[in-house]
């Protein structure tokens, strides 16, 4: 059930309020603001019984689903466990959702659904293949797909949407176990998670940039970040000594850098990074221009936290906050406002976990995966798009 009893209510919110007063400030929309905020207003009203997919939903929403895994589209084959995604403008004015393949063996990939103006799908194909646990990853502003590996020699790759050009390891980025990657647009720096229980948050740097002031992805420094005074606050910054990990493991080349437990999704929004950590269910803010790390969402305070398996997260143009479990209850809830709303659930998906959240270019629509579907298994993965008052 996703029906909260007042007590329940009041100790959700209580355990906002002693994670540092963010309400108000610029680290997530303000209470002041909410009304103005789609998702938030779609949320409050509760889900809907499971729609003929299995998805509950709040009324004024729809789902269909896209792909199935071994599915064949326009000639490709969906792949088996779908996770990290995100969505990219064609120049015809239709949309692309790209979607990673979390297999091992060589067996990774990514797969793009080709969309036009109306919503078709018009095209399936893949736009890299044999590599190894793609997890999650990054939308660049240049509009390409950073596909990151989840292995412990895991690499980023830089893969077009489009599938004109080929994919691209780049090795500034690092060699670790990858999760996530976001871009800061302001100041063209890259963020990255871990998936290590002592795992960092590095940060990709350029020395050269291109004739359109996009960073050169092979020409850069890493660095690992400090939490100074402990687990919240000031942040100093450390370069990474051998990116390669030709000796010694990322994460353990600087002995100052903070462990981050578990590193999952991450998101960049107006000046914030938004990361989660799984090993300990938490959501952080990375306050770049004040260089000062806050925790938005720790369920280790709630007696009964509804948002479990934190992992993939993403947004809107609002600044509203979305973070998909993996595992917990099969849902994505609202981080904003002070708030934690369940936005959808998967029903019947017991053993999955929902991957690749990702607005449509336009914001009409989501997308995401469950992973394993109903039955627990790689093969039985499951693409969504949901319609509604976004």
């Amino acid at each position: 059930m996703n029906t909260f009893n007042p007590r329940r209510r009041k100790l959700l919110q209580y355990g906002f309020m002693g994670l540092g007063a963010f309400f108000g400030n610029a680290l997530l929309p303000s209470p002041l603001k909410a009304a103005s905020f789609s998702l938030s207003l779609a949320a409050r009203a509760g889900l809907l019984p499971p729609d003929q997919n299995g998805v509950r939903l709040p009324a004024g929403f729809t789902s269909r689903i896209v792909a199935r895994s071994g599915e064949t589209l326009f000639g490709y084959t969906w792949p088996a466990a779908p996770d990290g995604g995100a969505t990219f403008v064609t120049p015809e004015g239709g949309w692309i959702y790209v979607s990673n393949s979390e297999l091992g063996n060589q067996a990774g990939s990514v797969g793009a659904l080709r969309f036009n103006v109306q919503g078709e799908i018009i095209g399936a194909y893949s736009i890299l293949s044999q590599t190894n646990r793609n997890c999650a990853g990054g939308h660049t502003p240049w509009q390409t797909w950073l596909s990151c590996e989840e292995t412990d020699k895991g690499q980023v790759w830089e893969c077009d949407p489009l599938g004109r050009k080929a994919a691209q390891v780049r090795s500034a980025l690092g060699i670790f176990k990858h999760e996530a990657v976001a871009v800061d647009t302001r100041n063209m720096q890259l963020y990255l998670t871990e998936d290590q229980p002592d795992g960092c948050l590095y940060r990709y740097t350029a020395r050269s940039f291109d004739a359109t002031g996009y960073p050169n992805l092979e020409d850069g420094f890493l660095e690992v970040a400090e939490v100074v005074e402990g687990t919240i606050g000031a942040v100093r910054w450390h370069t990474l000594p051998d990116p390669l990990a030709t000796m010694t493991p990322a994460r353990k080349q600087v002995a100052k850098g903070s462990r981050f437990d578990g590193g999952e999704g991450i998101w960049y929004h107006q000046g914030i990074i938004y990361f989660s950590t799984k090993g300990d269910n938490r959501v952080w803010a990375y306050d770049i221009q004040q260089n000062h790390l806050s925790i938005l969402y720790n369920a280790a305070l709630f007696l009964s936290p509804v948002l479990t398996g934190v992992d993939n997260i993403t947004g809107n143009a609002a600044g509203e906050l979305l973070v998909a479990e993996d595992g917990g209850d099969m849902q994505i809830f609202v981080l904003t406002a002070g708030k934690v709303l369940p936005l959808l659930k998967v029903a019947g998906h017991d053993h999955s976990e929902i991957t690749g959240p990702a607005f449509s270019p336009d914001g009409s629509r989501l997308y995401f995966s469950s992973q394993r579907g109903k039955t627990g298994r790689d093969e039985d993965g499951i693409t969504f798009e949901i319609t509604g008052p976004f």
